[in-house]
């Protein structure tokens, strides 16, 4: 090559690099902003038995921050991006979430609390599609739906029928429940209860916990006198949705019999054991944003932003009521499960597979094989639509 070549190449590769930067610069200044509204109120302080497992500060938020990395990437060849406000609350702040709402513009909204003050905030507002990534109530589901109101979080009931699967798989016939003593117990015990009459079984005897003494010490001569009452039985779930005593149960039983619940086999949305289907791509980059494994409520908000992200560009920034509109007509998202995931058009709730989980490996991906649905196999888990009581989405 020439001199003169090996100029006109420079001076060509120099105009080249120019326009492509002025072309960056250009789309950067021009890109679409979607708004977005992580609104969360802080959960009470309670007393625990152990200290193992503190509740990580950034707990949901970490997950919604991961998702705006993802859509970004998308967003940056396709002139949009994903911005996000985050509003951290005192517990029972009521007010200070309102005004929040009131003062943002941001048509989707996060919501990290819990059932009553998601109901609070809901009602009336009709505007913007919020997403439930924290409560497992059942209620919010049924009677106390609400249409602009869609749920990445599974429910308590769609936790129970994966729990029901499996010991209907194991054939295990007699079971037995131990109940904890904070209103979530009792919800999911409940769920138990009506999981259990779904598949013809019912559990021949129960028990309320009643020990209130430091189990860290007492663990091996407190619980056997406690489960020696069941009787004979082939599994024991327990209802314990802080781990709070369940993880002492697991070789203190009077008999030795499979827990489930607590450090036994427990019913997840998401697990750090989820290995499989490219769930170690999205682990390991949650591992390094945050320093800590991903958790449920921080894949149920990284589910809510990628609906949005996904709704968003297949409708061409629709509104968001035609992008409610959109999630709930069947439309199918990636989500690292092993099944697309999406919407429940008579609740708002988001199809997703339950992972059968204990604290080093994922035993099994409900639904189970065998329980089958006219339509689509994952709405053998929960509130399939002949049996809901929401009304608010219509027919």
């Amino acid at each position: 090559m020439t001199d003169q070549m090996a100029n006109k190449l420079k001076v060509f590769l120099g105009a080249f690099v120019a326009l492509m930067l002025s072309t960056c610069v250009s789309m950067a200044s021009e890109l679409r902003d979607v708004e977005i509204l992580y609104l969360r109120i802080a959960t009470p302080e309670r007393p625990t038995y152990s200290n193992l497992d503190p509740i990580p500060e950034d707990l949901g938020l970490t997950g919604a921050k991961l998702a705006l990395d993802d859509n970004n990437t998308t967003g940056s060849f396709m002139g949009y991006r994903f911005v996000m406000e985050a509003v951290d609350l005192e517990e029972g702040d009521l007010d200070g979430a309102r005004q929040a709402l009131r003062s943002s513009n941001a048509p989707y909204v996060v919501l990290d609390m819990n059932a009553e003050e998601i109901m609070s905030l809901v009602d009336g507002n009709e505007t913007q599609l919020f997403f439930n990534v924290r409560s497992y109530d059942d209620s919010l589901r049924a009677d106390g739906c609400r249409a602009s109101l869609l749920h990445t979080l599974p429910s308590y009931s769609m936790r129970a029928d994966a729990l029901m699967q499996f010991v209907l798989k194991k054939r295990w016939g007699e079971m037995a429940l131990v109940v904890g003593n904070t209103p979530e117990d009792k919800n999911f015990a409940d769920a138990l209860r009506k999981s259990s009459r779904k598949f013809g079984m019912s559990f021949a005897t129960e028990e309320q916990w009643v020990l209130d003494g430091d189990l860290r010490r007492q663990a091996g001569a407190e619980v056997p006198l406690l489960t020696q009452k069941l009787g004979d039985y082939d599994v024991l779930f327990v209802a314990d949705e802080h781990n709070d005593f369940a993880r002492y149960l697991i070789y203190n039983t009077w008999r030795a019999r499979p827990v489930l619940g607590g450090d036994g086999l427990r019913a997840t949305g998401w697990d750090r054991v989820n290995e499989q289907w490219g769930a170690a791509q999205l682990q390991s980059r949650f591992q390094e944003m945050a320093g800590r494994n991903m958790q449920d409520i921080d894949y149920a908000a990284w589910a809510a932003l990628r609906a949005v992200d996904e709704a968003q560009l297949r409708t061409n920034f629709a509104s968001p009521e035609d992008i409610r509109g959109f999630l709930l007509d069947g439309v199918e998202l990636a989500g690292f499960k092993g099944r697309p995931l999406s919407f429940r058009n008579w609740n708002g709730q988001m199809r997703q597979p339950v992972g059968l989980t204990h604290a080093s490996a994922l035993v099994a991906m409900a639904p189970l094989e065998g329980f089958l649905h006219a339509g689509n196999e994952l709405d053998s888990l929960g509130v399939d639509a002949p049996e809901s009581h929401c009304t608010a989405f219509g027919e």
